[in-house]
């Protein structure tokens, strides 16, 4: 399923608009690693979603997901 899909579904099932649902997201995404535990554990995971910044775009994250979804 493409990500345009996926926002669309959510964005419907949810009765907000894509960029809503997109920024939502974002969001989350950039809550997860601006707080996350000082464990060490948290930030290898987070380190192995492939990303051009400090923190990935939903984009990237989703493209992430899906690739280790398919392993």
């Amino acid at each position: 399923m493409s990500n345009r899909k996926i926002y669309r579904k959510i964005a419907k099932e949810n009765n907000v608009s894509v960029a809503e649902v997109k920024t939502d997201m974002q969001c989350a995404i950039n809550h997860a690693y601006e707080n996350a535990p000082n464990d060490g554990i948290t930030k290898a995971y987070q380190n192995k979603v492939p990303r051009k910044g400090t923190v990935p775009t939903v984009d990237e994250f989703l493209a992430y997901a899906r690739s280790e979804l398919k392993k």
